[in-house]
């Protein structure tokens, strides 16, 4: 599909969470951070989530979500298929992220954040019915991703070697 006339683009910060239809262009920067792109390729809507850790410790049910989280990530964009009555087998996902950042600052703990949010991002898309079309995760890299709501394509960019 050609590139829309106007185009809301939308930068995700870690923990944001947008939605939107065929006008909408989401991009982001991922380290250790994940991204989950959702894309209904007859209604042409959909949204991703950038979120920074698997889950938190306690969530005091009172509180609204918090998109830091990919456990609450997940649920706002479920919230999003609810509303418009679509279901998670209807759509094309896509995993980005969860790159091994601190490998050379932290060798002896057995800290891999990008690692665990990987293995969630994974459990999160089998308990809610989605299928992963494609992915790119883990490595020691950042990468800039970009997608157009119009057409479904996500763009990814990583540095060449020796460039930071």
């Amino acid at each position: 599909m050609n590139e829309p006339e106007f185009i809301l683009e939308i930068f995700l910060k870690p923990g944001e969470m947008h939605w939107g239809d065929t006008d909408t262009r989401i991009r982001t920067i991922l380290g250790s951070c994940v991204a989950i792109c959702l894309w209904h390729p007859v209604l042409k809507i959909g949204g991703m989530c950038h979120y920074l850790l698997p889950s938190r410790r306690v969530r005091n049910p009172s509180e609204p979500l918090d998109g830091r989280y990919g456990e609450e990530a997940m649920e706002m964009l479920m919230k999003e298929l609810e509303k418009t009555k679509t279901k998670p087998k209807d759509y094309q996902v896509k995993v980005f992220g969860g790159s091994n950042m601190f490998s050379e600052i932290v060798k002896d703990a057995n800290i891999n954040v990008g690692e665990k949010n990987i293995l969630k991002a994974g459990e999160l898309t089998k308990q809610y019915g989605f299928t992963i079309a494609s992915q790119d995760m883990g490595g020691v890299e950042h990468r800039s991703i970009l997608f157009d709501l119009w057409s479904g394509d996500v763009w990814l960019k990583k540095p060449k070697k020796g460039e930071v």
